[in-house]
């Protein structure tokens, strides 16, 4: 299978990945899938413009467990108590001198 490269230009989206055209890719479509899965940045061109790059997708998260929801618990800022409601504070600003 032959390997592509950008015409001359520099494109940083492109930097690095092998480009393929759409016959080859359809042609060799296992292999590069599997490139992919390994880390390799594959493009597949159409008329030698990139139209689509093969990733790897993330693995679905699982369930939410109790510990996730302590752990949560755990880190989660807590509101200060409050002291004043926002009535009391007025009647506060306007009773004091505020400088």
């Amino acid at each position: 299978m032959s390997e592509q490269k950008h015409d001359g230009y520099k494109d940083s989206y492109n930097d690095g990945m092998s480009r393929h055209s759409v016959a080859e890719a359809k042609n060799h479509l296992p292999e590069l899938i599997a490139r992919a899965m390994r880390g390799e940045d594959i493009v597949i061109t159409k008329y030698g413009e990139p139209v689509i790059s093969l990733q790897p997708l993330r693995p679905a998260p699982g369930p939410i467990m109790p510990k996730d929801m302590e752990w949560l618990d755990q880190i989660r800022i807590r509101r200060a108590k409050k002291s004043l409601d926002s009535g009391r504070l007025l009647e506060k600003m306007r009773d004091e001198e505020w400088n």
